[in-house]
Formats: C-alpha cells, structure tokens, sequence
C-alpha cells in the first residue's frame, strides 16, 4: 500500500532502478551484452505500440462505463417523469378518446409480456392513427394538472444526460408545448372549433411521444426492476380495471 502512496516521480525512479538492477544481474549471470541489447531495443520498439494499444483499451472501458452511468442517470430521470407526470397523464388523455377500447386493449402490459409483445404493440403504435379530441374530456382538469407538474417538466428539461436521449428530449417538449397551449388560453369554454382542433393535435403530438416512450420503460422496469415493474403493471393507465392492490 506504500508503493501506491509514493510520489509519481519517486514511483518512476524506482521502477527505473529496478530494471537497471535487473538488466545488471542478467549480464552477471549470463554475459550476453548482445542479446540483452537486442532485447532490449527490441522492447523499446514495440513500447509504443504496447502504449497505443492499452491506452484504446482503457479509453474503450472508460467511455463504457461512463456510457452505463449516464443511462442509469438517465433512466432514473425518466422514472420521475413518469412517475410525477407520464402514468397520471396517460390515464387523463384517455379521457380524450371516442372510443379508446382498441388503444387500451393493445398496450395493457401484464407480466407474462415477452419481447415479441412489446415489438406488436410499438408495431400497433406506428401503424395506428392517434387521434385524441379536446372536444371529449375535461380540458380545465387537465389544464390544471399539467400547471401543477411545470415545475417537474422544467427541471427535467435542465438535465444534461437527457441530451443523449433524443426520443425523450421530444416527448419533454411535446408536454411542455401542450402545457403552454392551455395556459396561454384565459378560458376554455367557448373555442372556436379550429382551435379546438389545434388543441387535439398538440394533445395527439404530446400523446404519441407518451405512448412510444412508455413501452420502452415499461420494458426496462421489466428486464432490470421487476418489483418496479410489477407495480407500474397493477397500475398500468391504459387499463381502465388496473387497481394498487395485489389480487
């Protein structure tokens, strides 16, 4: 542990003046000059490739474990998202739908969801028109709790590693742009149908992102936290029966 704990430059010396040593004992004891010089030029030619080598190694590991560290950061980050935000949010757009049966019955996750399952449903996503109404549900309720979640929406906003996730970044803006669309309007009541219609494709925007992004995570709790992961299915938004409860 002293040899560790010693200055750089001591550390060099050292090592130094142990290949000395050692360059020293072989001549003694063998007496090849020659040979010992040979090998040692012969080492001092391939150091610099020995150098390039290890250090690619080492900037290799290092960029792959700050890669893992930034998406655990960052997973973290979008599990507050969804937890302050993303899951009751998904629950109030549905409010927003004619008919949201076959929406609902394409993305209730349960446990026994393999990969095959989460390729159909994001398939169903890309395929499916998303067509909210802001006509249909409580646009005050849901202006209301999106006002109370800016503060949540504004510092996620300010996190860097959401930079490395551009998918996510969309969605942030999305809800963010839907948040602003609501409270820049004094009332509610009384629109004109083509800013009725405005409303529905900024809630379709902000919807889409939503859907995509919560396949993805769910998926995630799934593979790496189950006991999260089972909690986020009993109360899985897109189950109108989903309840806390263990039954």
């Amino acid at each position: 542990m002293r040899f560790f704990r010693m200055p750089k430059d001591r550390i060099v010396l050292l090592l130094l003046v142990v290949s000395l040593v050692l360059y020293l004992a072989d001549y003694f004891a063998f007496g090849r000059l020659q040979e010992i010089g040979f090998g040692f030029m012969s080492n001092v030619a391939f150091l610099p490739v020995y150098v390039l080598f290890v250090t690619l190694m080492i900037e290799r590991v290092l960029k792959e474990r700050e890669r893992e560290a930034m998406i655990k950061k960052l997973n973290m980050v979008i599990g507050i998202f969804f937890s302050e935000v993303g899951t009751p949010l998904l629950k109030d757009l549905q409010a927003f739908y004619q008919d949201g049966e076959e929406l609902s019955r394409n993305l209730r996750v349960n446990v026994r969801w393999k990969n095959d399952d989460y390729r159909s449903a994001r398939l169903f996503l890309d395929t499916h028109d998303v067509r909210p109404d802001s006509r249909v549900g409580d646009l005050a309720a849901l202006k209301s709790f999106l006002a109370e979640k800016k503060g949540v929406m504004l510092s996620l906003m300010e996190n860097p590693n959401l930079l490395e996730h551009d998918s996510f970044t969309d969605l942030l803006w999305a809800v963010f742009h839907l948040i602003e669309e609501l409270q820049a309007r004094h009332s509610l009541l009384g629109l004109p149908a083509s800013d009725m219609d405005h409303l529905s494709g900024d809630m379709k925007r902000a919807h889409t992102y939503l859907l995509i992004e919560w396949l993805s995570y769910m998926a995630h709790l799934q593979k790496d936290y189950p006991y999260l992961f089972s909690l986020a299915v009993r109360m899985n938004p897109m189950n109108p029966e989903a309840r806390a409860e263990v039954s």
